[in-house]
Order: structure tokens, then sequence, then C-alpha cells
């Protein structure tokens, strides 16, 4: 009998991979995906810690389901069994024991691997099941063959943990020192992706640049390095890397932006903000200068590359004046796309400490919703200056209208086309007729359309 298996994912593109890999490890004890929470048989929440109040968030979300989990008993209907997992299940496992003892399974990121063994003691009455240790072997290998994203536009860890040790950020705390995959595995596992359809790669890592597995050779690869690799690959069309630190861009990994030409000329380079004096209470260890220089470097070998970032606003002590650095840090570099927030402080990380300094909310608020406008004409100008020109884009979906496609530009972009849907999968050449905030809109040029009839 299929038990149904309902997984709630936040944050980032990280666990959007890990929750698949759940998924992929519970099917063969029986469980299906489903997105209805209140018929679940499982129901697992895959968290993030990175944003704000995102505990709270948790134990509300935990509320819910404990409902419906009554809901099920008193009708008769089975059980349903609960788990945490993610970073705020790493960072605070022993606190989500306490306060909701209705929770059986409590499982890191680094663990979930391990799944049908905390299931198994969680089903036999032995109590919470609390994992939250980092594990000698590393989880990949253990993961089932079939594990795979078998999406069109899919992911592939190749690398987790961070060193970098930002004064804001928890993830060395919940995910732990870096690690990087040996070639052979994530060789192994983008030819089984490719064999089930994918066409595009996005490799991922907390810290994806400082990425330096173990080659064929029994020597250390860098990025740079294992995208030449992956290049190689017969089927694959498009590759992308997320998310770098500026300290690991290096000059063949910038290079490669020129020479490798499956590699999409898009980047996510988080500076976080303008101001060196902000920037060294981070410990993001560079300069904004620095950053200019790595930005130039990356446009003198590929001219067309665009970017995207991190800002945030309101670090602790941060004056108006510091604010207005990260401003003209912005102007001066021109991003395609950016995610801006304001700071919220994070248990045990240094920045938290720094209470006295905090800014006003009022003030936060303000300077978000300046650096945004800011963001968002620099977004709408570079959609927009692509109108009349010819992109080729990855066609994934149908939209919402009649006949209409959704594709994926080399620059993240969505692109909307009428196109029937047999032409999903295919990369298409587009005529853009409009640039909005958020998307495009084209027609399929003359020899598309014909393939497309």
């Amino acid at each position: 009998m299929t038990k149904k298996l309902y997984i709630s994912t936040y944050g980032c593109q990280m666990n959007v991979y890990d929750s698949a890999r759940m998924a992929d490890i519970l099917s063969p004890l029986g469980y299906a995906l489903t997105n209805q929470p209140n018929n679940a048989d499982m129901a697992i929440l895959n968290t993030c810690h990175i944003r704000e109040k995102a505990s709270e968030k948790t134990f509300s979300e935990l509320g819910r389901l404990r409902n419906m989990r009554k809901a099920k008993q008193t009708e008769n209907d089975g059980d349903m069994i609960i788990a945490v997992a993610g970073c705020v299940a790493q960072a605070e496992g022993a606190e989500i024991m306490k306060r909701a003892p209705y929770v059986d399974m409590v499982f890191g990121p680094q663990s979930y691997h391990k799944l049908p063994e905390m299931l198994a003691e969680a089903t036999r009455g032995a109590g919470q099941v609390l994992d939250t240790d980092f594990p000698v072997e590393p989880k990949f290998d253990y993961l089932p063959d079939d594990a795979i994203d078998k999406n069109l536009s899919a992911f592939l860890t190749v690398q987790e943990g961070c060193d970098k040790f930002c004064a804001f950020c928890v993830v060395p705390y919940t995910r732990g020192a870096e690690f990087s995959r040996p070639v052979s595995s994530i060789l192994a596992e983008a030819k089984r992706m490719l064999a089930a359809g994918t066409k595009e790669i996005t490799l991922l890592g907390q810290n994806v640049n400082a990425y330096h597995g173990l080659g064929p050779s029994g020597k250390p690869l860098s990025l740079a390095e294992l995208i030449q690799e992956l290049a190689s690959l017969d089927g694959l069309e498009r590759l992308r890397y997320t998310t770098s630190h500026p300290l690991e861009m290096t000059e063949d990994l910038c290079r490669a932006h020129r020479d490798v030409d499956i590699l999409m000329p898009y980047l996510h380079l988080p500076v976080q903000a303008g101001s060196d004096r902000i920037l060294e209470a981070m410990n993001r260890r560079h300069t904004a200068d620095q950053y200019r220089r790595i930005v130039e470097k990356l446009r003198e070998y590929n001219p067309d590359l665009a970017l995207s970032g991190d800002f945030i606003v309101g670090f602790p002590g941060e004056t108006d004046a510091e604010f207005q650095d990260t401003m003209q840090l912005v102007r001066d570099v021109k991003y395609a796309q950016a995610y801006s927030f304001k700071y919220s402080p994070r248990p045990g990380t240094p920045a938290a400490a720094l209470e006295g300094q905090m800014i006003a909310e009022d003030i936060k608020s303000e300077r978000l919703a300046e650096l945004q406008a800011l963001l968002n004409e620099q977004q709408l100008a570079f959609n927009r200056s692509f109108e009349g020109k010819e992109i080729d884009i990855l066609l994934e979906r149908e939209g919402k209208k009649d006949g209409q496609l959704i594709g994926r530009s080399p620059f993240m972009q969505s692109v909307f086309v009428q196109s029937p849907p047999h032409r999903i999968g295919r990369i298409a050449t587009v005529i853009v007729e409009e640039g909005n905030a958020n998307s495009l809109r084209g027609k399929l040029k003359s020899g598309d359309v014909a393939d497309a009839a």
C-alpha cells in the first residue's frame, strides 16, 4: 500500500535538492509525494535558519501539522509521522524536541541519508529520534543511484558547508565545514540526470567556488576544472553554479566564463554591503573595490556576463553614509537581479552580540526601500535592453494561457512565448518583444516556428 509523503521546503536551492533526495530515499519504503499535508502519512519540514524568525515559523507550521495529525487519529484514518529537517533542526534540535514533544524525528542536513533507520526507530515506539551530528561518512555515498533531480533544469550538489564564518551567518554552524564531493561521484550523477532528460545543470554549494573535490588522478580539482569535465558530457546543453564567494573567484574560474560555451553568462556573486568598515565587521575579508575589480575581470573575459547579488541593510552600526556606499556599489556594478534584506540577528552568530549597535527598524525599512527601488530599476532596464534582440531559451513548461510556454534565458529570465507543448525540452531562438520587471515576452524565430508546428 502506498503511503503519502508531504515535504515542505524552506530556503535555499540546497534545501530543494535535499528534499528531493529525501523523497528518493523514502520511495523504496512505499512513500509517494503529496502536496496535501492533511492526508499525509509522513510530513517533513525541511527548514532554513537564514531568514528572520525562522524558528517561530517552524513551530507555527508544526502546530498546524499536530492538528492535522489529531484529526486523522480522531477519524480513525491512521497516523502521521512528523519530522523536522534542515538547518533549524540542526541548530535547535533539542529545543524542538522539548517544545514540540509530538515531533517524531529531528535531523540535520547531513543526516537525511539515515532516514530509513530513523523512521524504523520512530515507528517502533522508541521515542523521539534526534540526529544532528556531523557524520564522518558523506551522505552522498549512501544515496540510491536513482536519487537524482530528473527535471529539464536540475540541481546537482557538489559542495556543502562553509569555512568563511561571516558574522551574520549560521551556515558554518548548521551545515558544517566545507566538503567537496569527488569528481567521479558528480560525473556519475550528472550522467544519470542527462539520461533522464536533463538539459541544464546548476552546480550547488554553500560556497560552491571553494570546490576542491578529488579528481581521477587523486589530486583536487578546482570548480573551473570540474566545469571543464562536465562540459565534455554528451547531452549537457547548459551549465550554471551557485552560490559563490568573492574570495574564491579565481583566475581560471573567471576565464571559464569566456572559454566554456555551455557555461551560462549569469553569476550570483553576493557582496552584502558597499562599505569597507561594514564588510570588515561582517568578516567578509574583501573590500568593496576588490569586489569591483573581480566584476571588471569577469566582464573583461565575458562582456555579456550578468550579475545578481545579495545585500544586507542595517547591519549593526551601519551609518547613513555607509549605506550610501552600498548604493554607490550597486550603481557601479549594475545588477540584473538581486536579493536584499534587513539585518536580523541569528542566535549564536558574532553579529548577534552587537545589540548596542542595532539599527532602528524604521531606518532599516527606509534603507531597504531605497535600495530595492534602485535594484528594481536596474532589473527592469536590463530586461528592456533585450527588446528587439534574439536570445536562445530552454522551453521548460506550459504557461497559464492557452498555447503559451515558459522558457529560461541564459540570464535566468523567465520568457513567455506562444508555442505548442511538444516543444518543451528544446532550446529555441526567441525574438524579444517586451521586457518587463520580472520576465520577457517574445515570439519564436521563423525557423523555430516551422519546427514547432
